[in-house]
């Protein structure tokens, strides 16, 4: 099969679908790559590395286009971009597509181009792989960057996260006991920060409490328990996802009155939606805005800002995927692989994703035909 690498043209992703590495496992096996010229160079790969491994520099995302069954990207291409694709080519990226607009999702579906988001794959025993990948970097760097976003240069409180003797350390909440929840929460308390998990699920919350040698406090995530853990939140860290669908909104504008003046609320749900009703995508070049005294950041894709380590990362989850539709072709891996086609979004003019169906009002199509 014959495979595209692009560089992206969304602001401020550096990431690439697949490492030389990856390449490498690909050109071993028959399979013609395709590179656009310095796909790679933000993520510390250039393409002679790529050539190395065997693929095809070219020099315009068009010739990849044109060249490509199978393309591999980041970030959802933009609406030009949709209408270049052929009838029948494939797509994987991170496509979000609960949260498109419906002029969007159905340009898809009338070109019958075959989606994969890497946010849906998701296997037999429920864990959802490449998202689990990419969360477990996005917990770590909401702390990172949520260290610097209680100090005074963003609007913060002038707090070190992880105090100091004498000082103690801020308080962070975290909204979701899921991967990026709960690596958020084990790399916080690690720097000494305070730091409490909220979840539905009673489950998650005994999983988190597990992770640590000293307990970290969790909370069943009523309404009630929500307003009373936003009243001592110096860091609101949202890390809520339903599984393909639109995060539910669990925190409103009349819910900012509790908190602290010059608290932070870090909505990394943002992607899907969100979960504050007062959250809308920034981006680095002005990556905070204020809400009633509250300063927001709202950056998706957090994953991108450590792209060399991300791109690995994606590489050694997404791989054997990718390897997979090369190998048998796209209609018989979906039908093969059921995590393949629980992570496709559309296929020959149809929907495979029940709650994006829903979403649309178009039908929901089951690849045995149903």
């Amino acid at each position: 099969m014959d495979v595209g690498l692009v560089k992206d043209r969304r602001p401020f992703e550096h990431r690439i679908g697949l490492t030389p590495g990856g390449v490498r496992a690909l050109t071993e096996k028959g399979h013609r790559v395709y590179l656009e010229d310095d796909a790679g160079r933000e993520a510390g790969f250039p393409n002679e590395v790529y050539r190395d491994a065997g693929a095809t520099v070219v020099y315009s995302d068009e010739e990849v286009r044109l060249r490509s069954e199978m393309l591999i990207r980041l970030s959802p291409p933009t609406p030009e971009e949709c209408e270049s694709y052929q009838p029948g080519q494939i797509v994987i990226a991170a496509w979000h597509l609960a949260v498109a607009s419906e002029d969007y999702f159905k340009k898809l579906l009338e070109g019958k181009v075959s989606t994969v988001g890497y946010e849906i794959i998701e296997d037999d025993e429920g864990k959802a792989p490449v998202l689990t990948a990419m969360s477990e970097i996005a917990g770590r760097l909401a702390v990172t960057i949520g260290a610097g976003l209680v100090l005074n240069e963003f609007g913060g409180k002038g707090l070190l996260i992880g105090g100091a003797p004498g000082i103690p350390p801020a308080s962070m909440v975290i909204l979701g006991a899921g991967t990026l929840g709960c690596e958020a929460a084990k790399f916080a308390r690690g720097i000494g920060a305070h730091v409490v998990v909220l979840d539905r699920d009673i489950n998650a919350l005994r999983r988190v409490q597990q992770m640590t040698a000293d307990e970290i406090p969790t909370m069943v995530a009523t309404r009630q328990r929500i307003e009373k853990a936003l009243a001592f939140a110096d860091l609101l860290v949202c890390a809520v996802a339903v599984h393909g669908e639109r995060t539910p909104m669990l925190v409103t504008r009349d819910m900012l009155k509790l908190m602290k003046p010059r608290s932070v609320i870090m909505d990394l749900s943002i992607d899907q939606g969100g979960c504050c009703e007062t959250s809308r995508p920034t981006d680095f070049s002005n990556p905070t805005y204020e809400v009633d005294g509250i300063i927001h950041f709202c950056v998706p894709n957090l994953p991108s800002t450590a792209s060399r380590a991300s791109t690995r990362s994606l590489t050694n989850s997404m791989l054997p995927y990718v390897e997979e539709i090369a190998d048998k072709g796209f209609e018989r891996a979906i039908r093969e692989n059921s995590a393949l086609c629980r992570g496709t979004y559309t296929h020959d003019g149809h929907c495979l994703r029940a709650g994006v169906a829903r979403t649309f009002d178009v039908p929901h199509y089951t690849i045995d035909g149903g």
